[in-house]
């Protein structure tokens, strides 16, 4: 154990105390006093603890949530999250768990008070879906408390949670209406359409598709873009997905219109020539894919759901569930959770080949207008 004197960037000094919890190659810990005499005796609490062996109970009672985390967890647990994940995880804790639990000493979380604060969150009009991923934030961040030795045990994992909101089933675009959205699109959107709704990539997959990976047969996916920045794909495993003959079409359309562009170069380069920016993808959204969303009449429809034509468009061929799971890049356990539905409607069936779905809608939609293209038809 030590006290040193630290002065901080702002030219402010405090004193800082630094001890292990347990013998040699254990965790060093520290925390900082405005004054010496508070750090010293601070120290000799920690000295009379360790020698009554109650120092891991004493960590714990003294420390706050918010200073545990700014001290502790932050900068060796937080700095290993993507960035995307970080930025999440910093806007769920600042909203839900700061305000509430933050002044709380690490001992007096108990499951009663977790619990008291997932209800009173709920009543407050907090959103389900946020309020139950703050509180598994909650959990891993005192799982870090347990291990470290600062807990004995981790209390959010005896709360009870409360229900996730009832899922809406998915509601696959047919070609029809994804051939009207590309209508109304101009030549870079209706491709990117196409790769969303007949290659089923997530849109974080698409816009970071490089030329390289359009291959003869098959789209190889093996990387995928966040916050403007390369990373891995969502489930860290590279796949390759069959490339329908029209998708084939408006890829090589697209390339040539671009000027024949080199391998490495992006399928769907930004505005700078590089990966699309949060800010890119969200002012498109609301501006190209809500146009086309609108001239097509799909209402609901999001770029990530267009993956589910995709699917359904492979459940119609009367290809397995492993199949469609091995081309979306999720396991059979989703796929059949995700589309038991339209399985079922499809049940006895005659098959149709996805390429003349996508042919026959294609040649509908010749010399009919929107409003015919967006009706009439219901989803394979």
């Amino acid at each position: 154990m030590s006290v040193r004197r630290l002065v901080r960037q702002d030219q402010s000094v405090v004193w800082q105390v630094r001890w292990r919890d347990g013998g040699r190659g254990s965790r060093e810990r520290s925390r900082c006093f405005d004054r010496k005499a508070d750090a010293q005796a601070f120290e000799d609490e920690l000295r009379r603890r360790r020698r009554l062996g109650e120092l891991v109970d004493f960590t714990g009672a003294q420390e706050t949530l918010n200073v545990y985390v700014a001290e502790t967890w932050a900068k060796t647990h937080a700095v290993t999250l993507s960035r995307k994940t970080a930025k999440h995880y910093a806007s769920l804790y600042d909203l839900h768990l700061a305000p509430y639990l933050g002044e709380l000493r690490l001992t007096e979380l108990t499951p009663e008070v977790v619990g008291r604060w997932q209800a009173e969150r709920i009543a407050a009009g907090a959103g389900r879906v946020a309020v139950l991923h703050s509180l598994d934030l909650l959990g891993s961040i005192l799982q870090r408390a347990v291990e470290g030795g600062r807990l004995a045990r981790n209390p959010v994992r005896l709360v009870r949670k409360i229900a996730r909101p009832r899922r809406r089933e998915v509601r696959p675009l047919p070609p029809s209406i994804v051939e009207a959205m590309r209508a109304a699109a101009n030549p870079r959107d209706a491709t990117l359409f196409s790769v969303l709704a007949y290659a089923g990539l997530r849109p974080q997959e698409a816009l970071a598709l490089q030329w390289g990976d359009v291959r003869e047969r098959t789209l190889l996916i093996q990387r995928a873009v966040s916050l403007g920045e390369e990373k891995d794909t969502k489930t860290r495993g590279h796949r390759t997905v069959r490339l329908l003959a029209p998708l084939r079409e408006d890829l090589l359309a697209w390339r040539l219109r671009s000027g024949r562009p080199k391998n490495s170069a992006l399928v769907f380069p930004g505005p700078t020539g590089g990966m699309w920016s949060k800010t890119t993808y969200d002012n498109w959204r609301k501006r190209a894919f809500d146009r086309a969303r609108a001239a097509a009449r799909a209402d609901e429809a999001t770029p990530y759901a267009l993956r589910h034509s995709f699917a359904s468009l492979l459940l119609h061929e009367g290809r397995s569930v492993i199949y469609v799971a091995r081309q979306l890049g999720h396991d059979a356990r989703l796929t059949l959770t995700t589309y038991g539905h339209v399985i079922d409607e499809l049940d006895e069936q005659p098959h149709l080949a996805a390429e003349d779905a996508i042919r026959a809608a294609r040649q509908r939609s010749c010399g009919r207008g929107v409003d015919g293209e967006a009706t009439g038809e219901a989803a394979p």
